[in-house]
């Protein structure tokens, strides 16, 4: 019990000594405090012990914090109604690309791999939707058992090179490389991005006067409206099948958040996306900790890492190519591949990241089309695979 006190309160408040240390030092404020805690919680995750509880709250923190962040994040954002076509760019391109990296990557490396085909499917529906989607599709195409923990433990080292390249370069490289966009409605959605520099946001203090007498009250407030959309969209969500609770409950919470955005006092509510992004702070670091290297096989499992790795970064590449073309701006890009890749409880993280709150809609949006479509690709594409291979 006394353990379990220790992490839930070190999970908690690592995350404000990081925020401290990211304002006091100009060097540990350019890796970001996104890039910290990922850091800190793989440290964590590989202490050569680590208590019982440690797995509970690696469970039960992320199912907290992320349906709490995402309705508090969209509270203060502007939405417009016109963003339907570049949804919907963003979707074809980005199952596209997972096609094509999945088929490629099963011809260079699956085809070497005990179960390439099924392996195949499984990621497609994985990187287009989220593990849920791997879980039933490991049912539907009867893949062993083993063979499901080897796609779960390789994903988890390979997302976080993934992460670790967003945050290091890829941000940065495709806004350069994408320019400024020439579609006035693109242009615009940039400009919903903070104006500030990335020094002057790291020096700030976004929670300066949060325990005051009226910082608690907005914050009471927060909490009181976030609670009751969270309950609405359990409440609709509840007496669907399983494998529907997921792809429900996120539609409810990010639609009742965009809803509620354009009710005036819950738009002008101070600390709503600032306390959202905490708990996206909170949610990095636990699941940094799951990044145990001591379960990887990495010597017997070569070419299904490098199957599964090429997926992913092959995706990436050439969705970045077809939004080019279709004219998409880099963010939006970005956001809904994470998105595809690491399922929508990531994409507020990443939107912290990218410092563009302008984009959480379109990510959580892109997510959720992921988990609706992600299991019939999977089937489709391991049938495909097995016929080619």
């Amino acid at each position: 019990m006394l353990n379990y006190l220790i992490f839930t309160l070190l999970f908690l408040l690592l995350p404000a000594f990081v925020l401290w240390l990211c304002r006091k030092s100009k060097i540990l404020g350019k890796i970001g405090p996104i890039m910290l805690l990922y850091m800190i919680g793989i440290g964590i995750g590989n202490l050569p012990s680590l208590p019982e509880q440690m797995a509970t709250l690696q469970e039960l923190l992320p199912n907290i914090m992320v349906p709490l962040a995402i309705p508090m994040m969209l509270f203060g954002c502007n939405f417009s109604f016109s963003d339907a076509g570049l949804q919907l760019k963003v979707v074809v391109s980005g199952f596209l690309a997972v096609v094509i990296a999945v088929t490629v990557g099963y011809l260079l490396f699956g085809t070497n791999v005990d179960e390439g085909a099924k392996i195949g499917g499984i990621i497609s529906g994985m990187y287009t939707g989220g593990t849920l989607n791997a879980a039933a599709l490991q049912t539907v195409l009867k893949a062993k058992e083993e063979t499901f923990v080897l796609i779960n433990s390789y994903d988890i080292l390979i997302s976080f090179l993934y992460f670790v390249f967003l945050f290091a370069i890829g941000i940065k490289l495709f806004r350069r490389l994408y320019g400024e966009p020439t579609d006035p409605q693109l242009r615009n959605k940039q400009e919903g991005m903070s104006n500030t520099t990335s020094e002057e946001e790291t020096n700030s203090n976004p929670y300066s006067g949060l325990w005051s007498k009226h910082g608690l009250y907005q914050l009471l407030k927060v909490i009181s409206v976030t609670i009751c959309i969270v309950a609405l969209s359990a409440a609709a969500a509840l007496p669907l099948p399983e494998g529907w609770f997921m792809i429900v409950f996120i539609l409810m919470l990010t639609t009742l958040g965009v809803c509620a955005s354009f009710i005036k006092p819950v738009r002008n509510l101070k600390y709503s996306y600032d306390v959202g992004m905490y708990l996206i702070y909170i949610f990095s670091l636990v699941i940094a900790t799951m990044a145990d290297f001591s379960k990887f096989d990495l010597t017997n499992g070569l070419y299904q890492i490098a199957f599964m790795s090429f997926a992913v970064f092959a995706s990436l590449a050439i969705h970045a190519i077809i939004c080019r073309l279709m004219r998409v701006d880099a963010d939006s890009m970005v956001i809904s591949s994470v998105a595809f890749i690491n399922s929508p409880p990531f994409v507020p993280m990443v939107t912290v990241a990218m410092r563009n709150r302008a984009v959480l809609v379109t990510g959580l949006g892109a997510g959720i089309m992921g988990y609706a479509l992600g299991n019939h690709l999977g089937v489709l594409m391991a049938n495909l695979l097995e016929m080619i291979g």
